[in-house]
Order: structure tokens, then sequence, then C-alpha cells
């Protein structure tokens, strides 16, 4: 099938850009001996599984069900760390993950003797307190942050049951960064390091990304594993998928006011939610920002919500109704956090081979709304 064909809106996942990312991160991992593990909740789509399964050591999970989809479709190591597990998700979790982290010193003991007769290994998150996110409501280690466990409350008299420590600080940043907050780490919890065998670093490292200084990730690694002894651990989710995807619309009709407004057939606040919460601006394909080129649109979503607004971009020609609008960078946290709000239909999920042909994964219908409820 051509792109031409497909159906609109549709998730259209480029299968080559996608094993190029692999193909960077597996060389990452043979030349430090560090381990990569893929972060689920950027792009949960299990059909990639089985190749990126070929180029990464396992998964990381944030809940019981991307637990057992894991274990189902991906081959490696499955590594597990929920905010707060509830009873009745620990048995399952036991049985199919090798390592489990606990986010606060109270969850540990109430689990970690019980993972550890079952043979997994036990993490324990920790907040470095390192402030690195633009946004200090989005940053896990601001003040008083429900995510991991200070210094000052770390469970020295459960160090037994830790053979390892997770840190997540990042968002889509640099090598120096990551560099700031070994510095941080080492400073609030450097003597405990000797004491564990590994060492997660998270997420939010922007390998793939063109200028990203993989040179000081490497001696981060090197860090770690010299120094302390430590196998290091990365989880990236958005670097594996890093301009993997596209959304492919369609323009359903045009709105006069001060500024025309382009309705299209699919939804900001549904289809790719990091637009309206995050107030990500996602680029267009043959656009630029607003009065760049001659004419410039705000693209509006087809929902009730009067935030549902793609953006303003300009344009050399007069947009037409029935014109396809493609936004690129469209795998992360869109089939992931994508939602069926009044009923907007979920767009189809499609890949672009390595052949360039194209092919439907999946699509929706009214049975997959009515069935939620």
């Amino acid at each position: 099938m051509l792109e031409s064909a497909l159906p609109t809106p549709c998730y259209l996942i480029d299968q080559t850009k996608l094993k190029d990312n692999l193909t960077m991160l597996d060389g990452l991992r043979k030349r430090t001996g560090c381990k990569i593990l893929y972060a689920q909740k950027a792009f949960s789509s299990f059909p990639f599984y089985s190749m990126m399964s070929r180029y990464l050591d396992g998964t990381a999970s944030c809940s019981a069900y991307e637990a057992q989809l894991s274990h189902l479709f991906f081959h490696g190591e499955h590594h597990v760390l929920e905010t707060a597990y509830l009873p009745d998700e620990i048995p399952e979790l036991m049985n199919i993950c090798d390592h489990i982290i606990f986010n606060s010193p109270s969850q540990l003991q109430l689990y970690g003797m019980q993972a550890k007769a079952n043979g997994l290994s036990v993490g324990l998150r920790i907040n470095p307190e390192f402030l690195s996110q633009q946004l200090p409501e989005f940053d896990p280690c601001a003040p008083d942050s429900r995510l991991g466990t200070t210094a000052a409350h770390f469970p020295m008299h459960m160090k037994r049951l830790i053979d390892g420590l997770h840190i997540h600080a990042l968002y889509e940043q640099n090598a120096d960064t990551l560099s700031d907050l070994i510095d941080a780490v080492i400073a609030k919890f450097g003597a405990v390091l000797s004491d564990v065998q590994w060492i997660n670093l998270g997420g939010g490292h922007h390998i793939t990304r063109q200028g990203y200084d993989v040179d000081t990730l490497e001696r981060c690694i090197r860090r770690l594993t010299e120094t302390y002894g430590l196998t290091v651990y990365l989880e990236p989710g958005e670097a594996v998928v890093w301009e993997a995807g596209y959304f492919v619309t369609s323009v359903v009709d045009i709105v006069q006011t001060s500024i025309p407004i382009a309705i299209l057939d699919a939804s900001a606040s549904c289809h790719t939610p990091d637009v309206t919460e995050l107030q990500f601006r996602p680029n267009l394909i043959g656009a630029e920002k607003p009065s760049v080129l001659p004419f410039t649109y705000r693209l509006g979503g087809r929902s009730c919500l009067p935030e549902d607004i793609f953006g303003d971009y300009s344009f050399a020609h007069p947009l037409q109704v029935g014109e396809r609008l493609i936004f690129r960078d469209m795998a992360i946290n869109t089939l992931t956090k994508a939602k069926m709000y009044t009923g907007i239909p979920m767009p189809a999920v499609a890949v672009r081979e390595t052949d360039g042909n194209c092919k439907i994964l999946r699509t929706f219908s009214f049975g997959d709304f009515k069935n939620r409820f």
C-alpha cells in the first residue's frame, strides 16, 4: 500500500528509522557494557517487540499490565517499578519479572523479603533532589515529590535487601545534565553505591537525537562501572522511537475568524495529548512557524474541547478541504496516551516497512468505544 492510500487519521510507524535508533543503542551497550531497557510507557506497541528485543536487553514496566505485555512479547530482562504495588498484583509480578523496584522504604519492607525469596533482584527508587526539568510541576525530583526516597529517608537498616538503585530525573536532555545528575547521586548516596550491584539511570536521555553528546554519556557510564563496579542500566523510551512515527491527518473544514482555522479529522487532546498537556509543538511537513510563509492557519481538532488545538502554522499555499497534513515525531506518547473522549474514534495504526510499503496494523470501530464501558 502506498502512503497516500492510508486512511486518516492514522499513526504511521517508520520501521527503518526505528531500526536505525535501535542499532545506535545496540552499539552503545556493546561499547560500554551497559544494559538498555525499553521504557514501554513511550510506545507500548507490542507488534514491534520481537524486533526491539534483538537490539535491547529487556523492558522497564510502570504497571502490572505493562509487565504482562513485555513478558508475552519481549525476550530479555523484565524490570517493573510501580509507585505503589497492590497486593493482588504481587504474585503475578513475582512470577514474570526478574527485577522489582520499590518506590518507598515502606513498600520495600512490605514486599522485599518475598521478592528475594522468589529470586528477584530488588531495587529502591531514590530521589537525589536534582532539579533538571524546564517545567517544575513535571519534575520527579522536586521538593516533596512522591517519587523516590531522599537521602534523609534512606532505609539503611534494610540495606541488605537492596540490590540496586533506580533514578529517573531527566526529560529529553543531553549528557551534560546526566553528568550533573551523577554528581548529585554520588554526593547524596555515595556511601551506598559500593554496596549495591546495579544502578538504573532511568530515561529522558535523548541519545538518538542528532547532536546528542554520546562521548559524555559513555564517560558517565564508565565512571560508575569503574569506580563502583556497578552494572549500569538505561531505560530510554523516546530515544528508541525518536522520529520513527508520523501522524497523518486531513483537513475537513476551514472556519473563518481573525485567523483562519483548519479543522482536522483528528484531535490534539485525544490523539496527541502532549500537545495540549505539555505544550509540545510537533513539526509539520511542508509548514513553518506562523507568518514565515504567506498563509497562516490555526490547526484545530474536531472534539468539543476549546483547548483542542494543534497550533499555528504557516504554509506556502491556501489549505483546501481534503488536503493531507503529516506531523513528524508522533510515535511517542500518542498511542499510549490516546483516548476516545466523547466518542472521538481512535486513529488507524500503520507501519511503513523497510521496503517502503505501508501496511495497516489496526483499525478501530464503535465496538472499541462501547466495550470500554
